[in-house]
């Protein structure tokens, strides 16, 4: 009898505990923008001009981010990955311009916040997507396979006076044998954007809204200028010019603050 009525008790006192309504853990929710010159772009308009001087428009942007991670004041971090970890932006699909990361996250204040621009080599496998649009990012499997990081289209006006296309696509890269013209090794290209002015608070319970903006002219400048009269208009099998996107990559996003949900 005593047995019973012991765990009648604990069964009671579970079902009356309540969360801790001071400590319910907030999320995080991203969104996308893509300016120049601080305005936001418009696409398919000559009226842009790179710091090598190259007049261009843009077309379209489609990229993956992937792995973010959260930085505390206490030099604890936090990897948003109980959910999707690996988004894709399209600025085609206004529905890709939003990341809702499903993971709980303890209120408090955090240093910075980073990511991975692209999938890193462990993840970025062939048929990891099977439905477009991702799957139509899918990198040659001649070339390291898997998938395109990011694929921004546009045109350019060359010394003369010409609009030529380009395919400005950054993937896995390859090192060729000057010889044979065949592949000796693979590069990847992925690399991890800690962003500047990043710290920011969560609250009880809070849904914050964070903006993050690329500021596309920063892919042909600083610390390198890109000529597009000097690479061409594609850079796949490319690796020195994919070299030169991804260390301008790294000052490509900036943060904004939003209001919460």
């Amino acid at each position: 009898m005593m047995v019973i009525f012991i765990a009648a008790l604990f069964f009671g006192s579970a079902c009356n505990k309540t969360e801790d309504p001071e400590n319910k853990a907030g999320k995080l929710h991203l969104y996308f923008q893509h300016e120049i010159d601080s305005v936001p772009i418009e696409f398919d308009t000559l009226k842009y001009t790179n710091a090598a001087g190259n007049p261009y428009l843009v077309t379209e942007i489609q990229y993956f981010i992937s792995d973010v991670v959260l930085y505390r004041n206490d030099k604890t971090q936090q990897l948003l990955d109980a959910g999707e970890d690996i988004h894709y932006v399209d600025t085609d699909l206004p529905e890709t311009l939003t990341y809702k990361l499903t993971d709980d996250i303890v209120p408090g204040t955090f240093d910075s916040i980073s990511f991975t621009f692209g999938i890193n080599e462990v993840k970025n496998q062939s048929q990891l997507f099977v439905n477009p649009p991702e799957s139509n990012m899918f990198w040659p499997e001649l070339l390291g396979g898997g998938y395109h990081y990011m694929k921004l289209n546009g045109k350019w006006k060359d010394t003369g006076d010409t609009i030529r296309p380009f395919n400005f696509h950054m993937g896995i890269g390859q090192i060729y044998d000057t010889a044979t013209g065949e592949i000796t090794a693979y590069v990847q290209n992925y690399f991890r954007v800690s962003l500047p002015n990043s710290s920011f608070t969560i609250s009880n319970a809070e849904e914050l809204a964070l903006t993050l903006v690329m500021d596309v002219n920063q892919w042909f400048e600083a610390p390198h200028n890109y000529d597009f009269n000097e690479w061409g208009g594609m850079i796949m099998q490319n690796q020195a010019a994919m070299q030169t996107a991804r260390e301008n990559g790294h000052n490509v996003f900036n943060l904004l603050k939003n209001n919460s949900k």
